[in-house]
């Protein structure tokens, strides 16, 4: 095999992983709840938050719980709905950001913190901040430098909702309040739970 079949080839492999790799992250946002388990595991609650169903309306999804809001720009708002961590030691925060605007929100290229390639048009610059612990966790990344977190966000039409996640390394058991922050939004107090 000459060393441009070679080349065609590893470009191929690239590209085939590449289609996974957004298939399992367009996956990993159903909002689906599990039928056969009342919590769902961290793997399904990267998207955005489980919706419970009210039994006095017949199915109904009712709206997800709201455990801390702050506001953006331009009348975007951020909701966390939970923010819960897994046996694996690694923990999950899942919410909406709201465009309560009445024209396109594009301005989220600040959201992405200082990365600029791995993980465009993502939230791949929250973090949040342990006070008691005196520490800061980052997005988790993968080992070529994609955000274990919501990519893809580029604009949020008017009236808009977005559900998102963002995944970080757990702090410890003792850490039930940690601050949540993500560029252009005030910092949101939310406990923990799991």
């Amino acid at each position: 095999m000459s060393i441009r079949q070679k080349a065609e080839v590893r470009g191929g492999a690239a590209v085939a992983v590449a289609a996974v790799l957004a298939l399992v992250l367009v996956g990993c946002g159903s909002s689906e709840k599990p039928k056969d388990a009342e919590k769902p595991s961290a793997s399904q609650s990267q998207g955005s938050a489980s919706q419970k169903s009210t039994p006095a309306t017949g199915g109904s999804v009712a709206p997800p719980e709201v455990i801390a809001t702050t506001q953006g720009q331009s009348g975007i708002v951020l909701e966390i709905n939970s923010a819960e961590r897994d046996q694996d030691g690694y923990l999950t925060v899942n919410g909406q950001i709201k465009n309560t605007g009445s024209t396109p929100f594009a301005q989220t290229a600040a959201w992405r913190g200082d990365e600029k390639t791995a993980s465009p048009a993502s939230v791949a610059g929250a973090t949040i901040v342990d006070n008691a612990g005196k520490k800061r966790y980052y997005v988790l990344r993968d080992t070529e430098g994609r955000c274990a977190c919501t990519t893809g966000l580029m604009v949020i039409k008017a009236g808009e909702s977005v559900p998102f996640f963002a995944q970080f390394p757990a702090p410890p058991t003792s850490t039930t309040d940690v601050v949540f922050g993500l560029p252009t939004f005030a910092a949101a107090t939310i406990k923990i739970s799991g």
